[in-house]
């Protein structure tokens, strides 16, 4: 651990999910598409509740469905089993410009949902990918599941007024 960050700079990529052998490798699970993308950053933080801590990737790669990863100094399988359940954030900074109409995940958690009749639905908690699409989880006076699919259902976000638009039915 080298220094400490706020969570406003960084930007979740993925988890630590177990440790591979004994010289310090660690599986981990990626959030990215496709998922070895995440060994595109050679800067990670792993963070708990506690805070952020930098840490150098010095050597990573798919191993079957899975992703592995070796940071630097850590060389025993003690060292990453103290790893397991870290957090893998990258700094914003490093993440590469979207074109228009595409979203990181991270952008959208927190915003307002409003029904483009101008009713609030609540406030994004978090995103998961099925097969078809990304789902958002709106909780408000109740949790709904709303498809993130661009212009059939979201039909605007403002990242600017912490602002998205849905044609949802409030019911629903």
């Amino acid at each position: 651990m080298v220094e400490e960050y706020s969570a406003p700079e960084i930007v979740v990529m993925g988890r630590v999910s177990g440790v591979f052998g004994v010289r310090g490798w660690v599986r981990v699970f990626s959030h990215t598409v496709p998922r070895s993308n995440i060994l595109e950053y050679s800067h990670w933080y792993l963070g708990r509740a506690g805070g952020w801590a930098a840490h150098r990737l010095s050597e990573g790669q798919v191993h079957g469905k899975g992703i592995l990863a070796k940071l630097e100094g850590c060389s025993s399988r003690d060292q990453a089993a103290d790893l397991v359940g870290c957090d893998i954030g990258v700094s914003r900074a490093e993440l590469p410009d979207l074109p228009q109409d595409e979203f990181y995940w991270a952008d959208l958690q927190g915003l307002r949902v409003e029904t483009t009749d101008g009713v609030e639905l609540g406030r994004i908690d978090h995103l998961f990918a099925t097969g078809a699409n990304d789902v958002m989880v709106v909780r408000g006076e109740r949790e709904r599941l709303i498809p993130f699919l661009w212009q059939r259902v979201v039909r605007k976000v403002d990242l600017s007024a912490g602002l998205l638009v849905v044609d949802w039915d409030r019911d629903f």
